[in-house]
């Protein structure tokens, strides 16, 4: 902007407004190299071993960013909603859904990149949607040989599934409830299935770059990762892939929030951020 072109009065109702968006909690998670994808076999009737659009196993880098600890919230997408007068997904008043501690479900992945984009906006600081390879990194917690985000034992044996999800389920759980990751993400492969910012391609692992892949230019579906209450086993494996077409808004579909650092902020960087 040129120096002769007035300067535009602040709005001073925006400012109280955006003073009172609570940025999400996040962690650091730390810049780093990890195999990414898995290298096993799909066995019949068998969750616990690779599907073909996890091969190759690649070694990937991926640079420092910070993972919101919890699924974007009722309450947190209902500041969204109101602030900008946007319709409210489907099943919103729905009982089995619409506790303000259960993550939001039924979002498009367009409205999950709008709320992003809005809360960059109240907030200064850069929100976005990870991508595929930043969602595995943070799920695996830097323990590279886990197959799921708790370790390698089956969903079925992992005392704290069997605990929090034995029973029917009608909708997701409140987040936070469980244990955290060994990054201090709680969730992450559970509860609700996360939107990714890339598009998805089934072969797109066998050209992927070595530093801080993006996903396929184009595509017909977006990627999804993490397991959901809907299914018989809630939990999936840190490899795992999923995809649905951006449009679609499905009950066991969310997303949570990644936001970006700078090289200064990450050197002196704690534990996490609030």
């Amino acid at each position: 902007m040129s120096g002769s072109t007035p300067a535009v009065p602040a709005d001073k109702s925006k400012e109280k407004a955006a003073n009172q968006i609570p940025e999400p909690r996040c962690v650091l998670i730390p810049s780093g190299e990890f195999w990414m994808g898995s290298d096993e076999e799909k066995n019949a009737g068998e969750d616990s071993a690779g599907r073909d659009e996890e091969h190759p196993l690649h070694r990937v880098w991926i640079d420092a960013f910070e993972m919101a600890v919890f699924q974007v919230r009722n309450r947190d997408f209902a500041l969204f909603l109101d602030a900008i007068s946007h319709p409210a997904p489907p099943h919103w008043n729905d009982t089995a859904f619409n506790d303000p501690e259960q993550p939001v479900v039924a979002v498009s992945w367009f409205e999950a990149a709008q709320y992003c984009e809005w809360l960059s906006r109240q907030t200064g600081s850069r929100y976005r949607l990870p991508t595929e390879a930043e969602w595995e990194r943070a799920a695996r917690g830097d323990r590279e040989d886990s197959r799921y985000p708790w370790g390698n034992e089956p969903p079925q044996q992992w005392p704290e599934h069997v605990r929090r999800w034995t029973g029917k389920s009608d909708g997701p759980l409140r987040v936070g409830e469980g244990t955290p990751n060994p990054f201090g993400v709680y969730d992450i492969g559970e509860n609700v299935h996360e939107w990714c910012a890339d598009w998805f391609d089934k072969n797109y692992y066998a050209r992927s770059p070595e530093r801080n892949p993006q996903g396929p230019a184009t595509g017909v579906r977006r990627a999804s990762r993490g397991g959901s209450w809907r299914h018989q086993i809630k939990a999936t494996r840190c490899a795992a892939r999923s995809s649905i077409p951006p449009a679609f808004q499905y009950a066991d579909y969310g997303f949570r929030v990644v936001r970006e650092v700078s090289e200064v902020s990450v050197c002196f960087a704690g534990t996490g951020s609030a």
